[in-house]
């Protein structure tokens, strides 16, 4: 028999994610912290969204923070493509495992 150690995300009694290191965990409920803290923020605009979207732009904006602070920050870098993110996601995975 093996025993396999997982790492479990709860919010609010809800399990959000398994992962199997306490880093990607970790870094998971950081990113969850970001969207909670994100809400209120997009939730005072004026923009007119409807709940559900206010939360899947808080969460967007949470996964994607490092590329966010860089364009704040008037870096003049180009916004990824979803396949140039899971390319380099698959080579920093790839990385992490080495």
């Amino acid at each position: 028999m093996a025993v396999v150690v997982q790492y479990v995300v709860v919010r609010e009694g809800v399990e959000k994610m398994t992962f199997t290191s306490k880093k990607e965990a970790d870094a998971y409920d950081k990113m969850l912290d970001i969207a909670d803290n994100l809400l209120p923020f997009i939730q005072q605009s004026d923009l007119d969204l409807a709940e559900n979207q206010v939360e899947e732009l808080a969460f967007y904006l949470a996964n994607n923070k490092d590329e966010l602070l860089s364009l704040l920050k008037g870096s003049g870098t180009q916004v990824k493509t979803g396949a140039e993110k899971k390319a380099k996601s698959a080579t920093k995975s790839q990385s992490d495992a080495d």
